[in-house]
């Protein structure tokens, strides 16, 4: 009798802890029988259930669950089925991310899984932090093949100044000032971009896109600067209509993106004549559009969707490396504009970008 009496008081403290501990648990748990019956849960589930005392005893399936996770049924039948631990992130109606763990219930007395124990753990904050860490190695990949590219111009730039040179008779170097200050451009642009760089991840420690009130001409007047050796060497016209002067964008990637357009332009020139390259702004759909338009080699139609792929180069073009189109497809679409593309075979290309209006 002192013995059972013993066993009762033992059991009965065990139950009070246990009922302590799911009072006070800060994790949300629920017992699941192998009937599928729910047996008892902790306070916290309640956020992710729409639980009462009278729900004990109910089937989980009767239960309004308040996940965005439509299998989890399936996933109990396949712990007591296998025994097997199971581990998911789910999301909750509230877009609450938890680390959902279905475990078994194994008696001691057969081994046997009488059901499932599951919990629920938050991990809103760790995915936010994913997804930035994520974001950031995608800034700094576009930031690298951005930088990686736009050096190759004042490299190009000094390359051809330096052919030119050589090719001026000796007592012919009229030419000779101007040949050196388009080296000196290109040089300095060199330096432009690698103190940028490297400034930026000295101080800062990361790419910072700031966006600033940019005026399109000024813009515009540095590309030609930029691309004044091929501009010279190719005989380019360049003509400009602007309807709207100002922007509100990062200055390098705006850059970039007429930069890349009016280059493509130059080095895609038809042999038959000279470049005419004609950029033009307007309001279209409440959006500014930016339109580059040349009278270069054109594009075939079923290479229109291959030539914004990354290293991708379209078959009858012997230049460049597939990047270009990349970076300002990318660009643009990281700013929430679109870009759009119409070329004729021998005739022609004409770029069209619809970047964001900032509201005042």
């Amino acid at each position: 009798m002192k013995e059972h009496t013993k066993q009762i008081s033992e059991l009965t403290s065990l139950n009070e802890e246990l009922e302590n501990y799911f009072r006070n648990t800060i994790i949300p748990q629920l017992f699941v029988d192998g009937n599928l019956n729910l047996r008892k849960f902790t306070p916290p589930a309640m956020k992710q259930f729409n639980l009462t005392a009278g729900d004990i005893g109910r089937p989980i399936s009767e239960i309004k669950e308040n996940l965005r996770f439509p299998s989890i049924l399936e996933n109990i039948n396949a712990v007591i089925e296998t025994g097997d631990i199971l581990e998911k992130e789910i999301q909750t109606v509230d877009f609450r991310w938890y680390q959902m763990n279905i475990l078994p219930y194994i008696t001691r007395n057969d081994g046997n899984t009488n059901g499932v124990i599951i919990t629920f753990v938050e991990i809103t904050a760790r995915i936010k932090d994913l997804k930035e860490q994520e974001k950031l190695i995608a800034e700094h990949e576009l930031l690298l093949d951005t930088i990686s590219h736009d050096i190759k111009t004042p490299l190009t730039g000094l390359g051809l100044t330096l052919e030119l040179l050589k090719l001026l008779p000796e007592k012919g170097m009229d030419r000779f000032p101007v040949l050196m200050q388009n080296a000196e451009k290109s040089l300095v642009k060199m330096r432009d971009i690698i103190y940028e760089l490297t400034d930026t991840r000295i101080k800062e420690h990361k790419y910072q896109a700031v966006e600033e009130l940019l005026n399109f001409e000024h813009i515009f007047e540095d590309i030609r600067l930029t691309l004044a050796p091929q501009i010279l060497e190719s005989g380019a016209q360049i003509s400009t209509k602007i309807e709207v002067s100002e922007i509100t964008y990062v200055r390098r990637k705006l850059r970039s993106i007429v930069y890349n357009l009016v280059n493509n332009a130059i080095k895609y020139k038809s042999p038959d004549r000279k470049p005419k390259i004609s950029i033009k702004t307007y309001i279209e759909n409440d959006h500014i559009c930016l339109s580059v338009e040349d009278n270069g080699i054109g594009i075939e139609d079923k290479n229109l969707d291959k030539i914004f792929t990354k290293y991708q180069r379209v078959e009858n073009l012997t230049e460049g490396n597939g990047l270009g189109l990349y970076l300002i497809k990318e660009i643009i679409n990281r700013s929430g504009g679109q870009i759009f593309v119409d070329s004729k075979l021998g005739a022609g290309t004409t770029f069209r970008i619809l970047l964001k209006k900032k509201s005042p």
